[in-house]
């Protein structure tokens, strides 16, 4: 057993010095390049046009917290699916579903923190929302779902900006600049 370890062990080493620096330090990827920079790019612009809506409101988390929360989110859905695809080269099966689920937990956790209480009133609801959906349309990007991503988005500008009066009309008292989001 021990024997069997050391030789597993001298091949992983032969095997780095094998490598050139280039090799070591870019692994490649299942997923071509290219692809990975259209879903990070996409992603920030994506993230970024549903934070421009927060940042002219002058809201906590505005155009680039937007913007980092979708890269993020499309980094850990590009990242997973390599994961997966290297599990698939050995024999393994992996679940991508557990990468979502951990970026749902760590963008709700960062959208909390804008939620504030106070003297009844609670503010911050619409912007926390936003930056769940900055994370979900990231995740969709970076596992190729564009079509989603991009209606994702533009049904949040119709909620963010083109139901604006509307809400106003409803409650008049709660400006949605100052107070209610």
């Amino acid at each position: 057993n021990l024997l069997v370890a050391s030789a597993v062990h001298t091949i992983c080493i032969l095997e780095l010095m094998a490598m050139n620096t280039w090799d070591f330090f870019f692994v490649r990827t299942a997923i071509p390049e290219w692809q990975i920079i259209t879903r990070m790019v996409i992603a920030l612009f994506l993230g970024g046009t549903i934070g421009f809506d927060r940042e002219v409101k002058n809201r906590p988390a505005g155009l680039r917290t937007h913007m980092l929360i979708a890269l993020a989110a499309a980094i850990f859905s590009i990242t997973t699916l390599e994961i997966v695809d290297g599990m698939e080269k050995l024999g393994h099966s992996a679940d991508p579903i557990r990468a979502i689920e951990a970026v749902t937990a760590g963008v709700a956790f960062l959208a909390a923190g804008t939620i504030i209480q106070s003297r009844a009133q609670i503010s911050g609801l619409t912007t926390g929302a936003s930056m769940w959906l900055a994370g979900a349309v990231g995740v969709a990007c970076g596992f190729g779902f564009f079509t989603i991503a991009v209606l994702a988005t533009g049904l949040a500008l119709i909620v963010l900006v083109g139901l604006q009066s509307l809400s106003q009309k409803i409650n008049p008292a709660v400006s949605p600049v100052s107070k209610s989001d």
